[in-house]
């Protein structure tokens, strides 16, 4: 491909008051009015006593910063995207960037609660009117994990040293919700300081997370997966309290480490992987491991009797391929495994329990995701705006997984960069007529069906 003209032959002018960039906002939008967010924030975020009415009309200020980051905004300057061309035609109540900064900078912790609430019934919403999560009759995973975003402004508040040698940063907590048959969607999030331990809070955070999976519609089997992390008491007793299971990995203790070489040879099962993973401390492609079980482990035997928990212990062993088996010209004396151990009473069979463990690593496309979109900076030295801001993108997440659900199969799974190219970041004059705007879209875009069907899905009678 080519330029078709010399360079003298072209011109360009930002003069064309009829154009939007974003035509995708329009049926984003309106799914996230349908479902009530709007209403939401005017009935739960009440920004009492800010000075300079920074708190007034906190629905127009949150739908303002859910559409720019549905449009890739990642910083409150970027949140301008909005205010171009006949964006004013289709859309009310635009807040400029200013006035959005000011919003989240009066925010508490109080407040941030609130901004909670509002994702929490916003996503209930969202699963009953879109098929966002099918088959959460019947089966939910509900993963939970942590990251750290490094800053680098020296005045963030609870930017600090943690995990990281020299690095400074936040540490967001996420709870994501999935089925099998479904990209996961965000459950719960919640900010913390740099150096905060990793499972600080989880049992809350847990038991919030198993209430907002049965919120949206998660009323068959629950099953909670984490890292070694959340490997404790307190997490566990949150996933019995509320009537869910648990499938967590243990890392190697001691106890661990003596049930493990219990296990005789003849209990170990070969499994194959349709395609190779990697080693998750060497990073070694494997494509096959064996998998045995303790069918009656007790967990923290140290503890008082009421915080034992009995449950099977899982282990899948692989090769441990950083120390050499060969010995000069000796062959292989005995084989040296490494050993992943989780603890669970998943009742599925053992390699189905162990490989829908293994699932859990979805929840870092979660991660990845918010990395390189509105988490690429957290945008205020005040901790509790950047809490909120976590909290918004977590409800433009799932506001964009809906759109994806209503749009297309292949757009139900895409991920939220492919939403965004297919079908948000779609250019449209307007044109008015009788007191009807029509949105003259370009021909031949390669996703017109898929755009159509949204537009005409969100746009008739509400079921």
């Amino acid at each position: 491909m080519k330029v078709s003209h010399t360079p003298a032959a072209v011109s360009a002018a930002f003069d064309d008051s009829n154009l939007i960039a974003h035509a995708g906002l329009v049926p984003v939008m309106r799914l996230a009015e349908r479902c009530g967010l709007s209403r939401l924030v005017a009935e739960k975020v009440k920004l009492t006593g800010a000075a300079n009415g920074a708190g007034a009309a906190a629905d127009a200020k949150v739908t303002s910063i859910v559409a720019g980051m549905a449009a890739g905004a990642d910083s409150i300057d970027d949140l301008n995207v909005l205010r171009h061309g006949a964006m004013p035609a289709v859309f009310a109540a635009v807040r400029a960037p200013s006035t959005l900064g000011t919003f989240l900078r009066v925010f508490t912790h109080g407040h941030a609660l609130q901004l909670h609430a509002v994702h929490r019934k916003f996503l209930s919403e969202l699963a009953t009117h879109t098929p966002l999560l099918p088959g959460a009759d019947e089966m939910a995973f509900i993963d939970v994990d942590s990251t750290h975003k490094r800053v680098y402004g020296r005045i963030k508040q609870g930017a600090e040293y943690g995990r990281f040698k020299g690095i400074r940063t936040l540490h967001p907590l996420l709870a994501t919700i999935c089925t099998p048959g479904s990209r996961p969607v965000i459950a719960g999030v919640r900010m913390r300081r740099g150096k905060a331990a990793d499972p600080r809070g989880a049992p809350k955070f847990v038991s919030e997370a198993l209430a907002t999976a049965a919120e949206a519609g998660c009323t068959g089997t629950r099953i909670l997966r984490a890292d070694s992390q959340f490997y404790n008491s307190g997490v566990i007793a949150a996933c019995r309290r509320a009537g869910a299971r648990f499938s967590i990995t243990t890392g190697m203790n001691p106890s661990i480490k003596r049930a493990v070489l219990a296990i005789p040879d003849q209990a170990w099962q070969q499994i194959t992987y349709p395609t190779a993973v990697p080693d998750p401390e060497t990073g070694e492609l494997i494509s096959g491991a064996e998998v045995a079980e303790r069918p009656a482990y007790t967990a923290f035997a140290s503890r008082k009797k009421s915080e034992r928990v009995t449950a099977r212990l899982i282990v899948r062993r692989v090769r441990d391929l950083a120390k050499p088996a060969v010995v000069g010209e000796q062959g292989e004396l005995f084989p040296v495994w490494r050993y992943h151990p989780f603890f669970t009473d998943n009742p599925a069979p053992t390699l189905k329990a162990e490989r829908e463990h293994r699932h859990h690593a979805v929840v870092e496309q979660v991660i990845a995701d918010s990395k390189a979109s509105a988490l690429a900076h957290l945008p205020s030295g005040h901790f509790n705006a950047n809490a909120a801001w976590l909290t918004l993108w977590a409800m433009t997440y799932n506001v964009l997984r809906a759109t994806g659900a209503l749009t297309s199969a292949f757009h139900a799974k895409a991920t939220t960069a492919t939403l965004r190219n297919h079908l948000i970041h779609v250019p449209a004059r307007i044109a008015r007529s009788a007191r009807r705007i029509t949105l003259h879209l370009p021909r031949n875009w390669p996703w017109q069906h898929a755009w159509t069907n949204l537009f005409d899905t969100v746009h008739g009678p509400a079921g």
